[in-house]
């Protein structure tokens, strides 16, 4: 005869919390890999995924994977002229990288290593995008830039913790199926969330 375990309502309730904490990211996650789909969607879908994940964390809503669904038309209306541009810009820089890599001679280094700190940049201003369209969304586009540019590049530490987070979130849920895909975006938008309103309440300036 077997005795069932179970555990204390505090325990249980601090392993539910710490699950949460890897289900909103990847349920946001999941919503922004579905409707990046379309390739020029990408950038109102990395907004959505942080209008939702900025839901959760303010305010509680767990309804991470409707709530960036949810979100997108929105954020479509005010990006797709800025997504289009950006889309291409990654495939070109894609298709350099990869070009590139095959060759041998140190000229070939030295714009191989130019091309991926474009596309280094070009993420981190993204996603600092992204957080600050989530944080203000009555704003204007141009806004969003502007405190984009501020989190992203004012501070090297804070430029360089969100590429690290994107690296770290695509190398450690490798091993996970769609685990890149899932925590990729999600976990370097958590961070640009927390450094644009580090208190839940908070709202970008």
């Amino acid at each position: 005869m077997t005795v069932p375990v179970t555990l204390p309502s505090a325990r249980r309730g601090r392993l539910l919390g710490m699950l949460e904490y890897v289900a909103q990211p990847a349920a946001a996650g999941a919503a922004f890999t579905l409707l990046a789909l379309g390739v020029v969607t990408w950038l109102p879908a990395l907004a959505a995924l942080a209008f939702a994940l900025r839901a959760w964390r303010s305010d509680g809503d767990t309804r991470s994977f409707t709530g960036t669904f949810a979100a997108f038309p929105r954020y479509w209306r005010a990006l797709w002229r800025h997504s289009a541009p950006t889309a291409a810009a990654t495939l070109i820089l894609v298709a350099n990288c990869a070009f590139l890599s095959g060759r041998s001679s140190p000229y070939a280094f030295v714009l191989l290593a130019a091309q991926a700190g474009l596309g280094a940049c070009l993420f981190v201003h993204c996603t600092a995008l992204a957080a600050h369209a989530a944080l203000a969304p009555d704003d204007d586009v141009s806004t969003w830039h502007r405190r984009a540019l501020a989190l992203a590049f004012a501070s090297p530490a804070r430029g360089t913790a969100l590429l690290g987070a994107a690296v770290s979130a695509v190398v450690l849920t490798l091993p996970v199926p769609l685990g890149p895909l899932l925590f990729g975006p999600s976990v370097p938008v958590l961070l640009a969330l927390h450094f644009a309103a580090p208190q839940p309440e908070g709202t970008s300036s």
